[in-house]
């Protein structure tokens, strides 16, 4: 196991025993603009309007291969109402952009990968550990933070948060 994986591996693990103060419930959501896995740019600014999960997650990362089968459910079951969700790779802490590719391919995710190079959004957004999961309604404002692997029962609990009363 590579020293960063292990580290990133122990941060993680560490971040679901230990409360963080990243963004809290009420902030407005930082903007950004990433590179696509396809190499064009996407925004958070296109997307308002909408409720939005951003998953921040890498392909070494048990926990977030664990969780990724629950979030292309939830979209899969919420994008009539307009949910998008953006995952966001640690690209700096992959070994290779294929990697990531090939991650995509087995998960068969079907929203927009944005590719954070130097890790600055996964900072601005101040987050200690992979996965984690920031909720935004569509008014812009962070709803809810669920650092480390989203649960089932936390997915739709913070989703119903963001989410249009049905």
């Amino acid at each position: 196991m590579r020293f960063a994986t292990w580290l990133q591996t122990l941060i993680t693990t560490t971040a679901l025993a230990v409360p963080l103060r990243a963004q809290t419930p009420g902030d407005t959501a930082p903007a950004f603009t990433l590179k696509t896995l396809e190499g064009s740019r996407d925004s958070l600014a296109n997307y308002t309007g909408h409720p939005v999960l951003i998953n921040f997650w890498g392909t070494w990362c048990p926990p977030c291969r664990e969780e990724m089968p629950r979030l292309v459910a939830a979209y899969q079951a919420h994008q009539s109402a307009g949910l998008i969700i953006l995952a966001i790779d640690r690209i700096d802490q992959e070994v290779s952009k294929q990697d990531v590719r090939q991650f995509v391919a087995e998960f068969q995710m079907p929203f927009p990968v944005l590719l954070d190079e130097r890790g600055k959004v996964f900072r601005r957004y101040k987050l200690h550990g992979l996965p984690t999961s920031v909720f935004i309604g569509a008014d812009g404002v962070v709803r809810a933070v669920n650092p480390g692997p989203t649960s089932a029962a936390a997915l739709q609990q913070h989703l119903a948060e963001i989410l249009p009363a049905q």
